[in-house]
């Protein structure tokens, strides 16, 4: 057996890295391990946004905003810029329709304790003049934030290395090893085995695989999506805009129909635009399930580019410099799983779907918590991975019907 670690963690995206960091700086023997570049995967293929107001309000609103709040603390330790604003968010309503059941969603927001502030339509053209006039009216988070996440990664690592972590790139897992009583006590990679006290399988959209090296079901699928990037250019808005359908394209909705075409609808495009640092802007966004696929396909960003006339129509002029695809950790109930297993030793943090950067930091404490035996600050067991044996959710049936579970709860 070659070196002994008291954690071993399964991949380097920014759940990985954040999961590291934080065993790490709880004094444990850590040793990071990631089959490509750190980064290289679902973290490098995303927005980098730090969000609350993409949650529903309640458990997930608390869990994001807890993360949010832990990231000045954490980056106060790491070395160099991630790319950090927090010029705060919009969420935009099309029709007077969608901006009522948008103040219904704020103010349950706001009794979950989330600082949110419901714009009519003179308001949110104060607050953003080149969006489209016709907007009934938005909802503006002031806590909500991005970043850079291929920055957020090497820092963390740097800080891992700091702590005295080892961190191992370009190294991929081939198993998993169990001791007699069934227990995890290492993993094997093509440069031989190495011991372990503990696994995380942090491993995003490969967290399946990973799991099956133990005979463990992990129910994630990747979910792509695309974006198109702007030229550098004036930038039309100053924040980070998306419509208020969104959250029907994510959580999925069967009462509400937005006025959108056909394709649109069957590729679940929703107006996402986020501004960058470099002086331009990214386009998305879509959800389809493709497998592993990450290539680009010029009938859906045909679709993102029109829905993102609609909300901003001055930016037709603008020059697209190119497009990409990522793939989002999806689960049936859209809860990441961050929790213990039946197979000793062997953790999961995973599942986040388009919410592993923003939820980055509360998941690395989390999964220290579990590990260490520690109290968290939220009750864990909608996390747990054996939620999907009791409840027997069914893969088709998961999405919950977003409009309706507002109006319900409500009244």
């Amino acid at each position: 057996m070659g070196k002994i670690a008291d954690v071993m963690v399964i991949g380097g995206g920014v759940i990985g890295c954040a999961s590291a960091y934080f065993l790490s700086k709880a004094g444990l023997n850590v040793a990071l391990i990631e089959k490509g570049g750190i980064g290289s995967g679902t973290s490098s293929h995303c927005e980098g946004n730090v969000l609350v107001h993409d949650k529903m309000p309640g458990y997930d609103s608390r869990m994001a905003r807890l993360s949010q709040q832990l990231f000045p603390e954490v980056m106060a330790d790491l070395n160099g810029d991630i790319g950090w604003r927090q010029p705060g968010s919009l969420l935009v309503a099309e029709s007077d329709e969608e901006l009522e059941v948008a103040a219904d969603f704020a103010l349950r927001m706001g009794k979950a304790g989330i600082p949110v502030d419901v714009l009519d339509a003179a308001a949110l053209r104060k607050l953003e003049p080149q969006l489209a006039p016709d907007l009934a009216g938005g909802l503006f988070f002031p806590t909500d934030a991005s970043l850079n996440p291929l920055l957020l990664c090497s820092a963390l690592s740097d800080a891992i290395r700091r702590a005295g972590a080892a961190v191992l790139s370009h190294t991929e897992v081939l198993g998993i090893d169990r001791d007699k009583r069934g227990a995890v006590c290492g993993i094997l990679t093509k440069e031989g085995r190495m011991a372990a006290g503990c696994v995380v399988n942090a491993a995003g959209v490969w967290a399946p695989a990973i799991g099956r090296m133990v005979g463990l079901d992990i129910p994630i699928k990747p979910r792509q999506g695309q974006i198109l990037v702007s030229e550098r250019t004036m930038l039309p808005a100053a924040r980070s805009i998306v419509e208020f359908g969104y959250l029907m394209a994510k959580f999925g909705n069967r009462t509400y129909r937005r006025r959108i075409p056909p394709e649109m609808e069957r590729y679940n495009i929703a107006f996402v635009y986020e501004p960058t640092e470099a002086g331009n802007f990214l386009i998305g966004s879509s959800r389809r399930f493709t497998g592993m696929d990450i290539r680009c396909h010029p009938a859906v960003l045909r679709c993102l580019a029109a829905r993102a006339l609609r909300f901003l129509p001055g930016i037709r002029r603008t020059s697209i410099i190119r497009s990409y695809a990522g793939l989002r950790p999806y689960t049936p109930d859209h809860f990441p799983i961050v929790s213990e297993t039946r197979v000793p030793g062997f953790y999961v943090a995973a599942g986040h779907e388009g919410d592993g950067i923003g939820l980055s930091m509360i998941t690395g404490k989390w999964i220290m918590q579990r590990i260490c035996g520690l109290p968290s600050e939220m009750d864990m067991e909608p996390l747990r991975l054996d939620r999907f044996d009791r409840k027997q959710i069914q893969q088709e049936d998961a999405e919950p019907s977003f409009g309706k579970t507002i109006q319900e709860e409500a009244t």
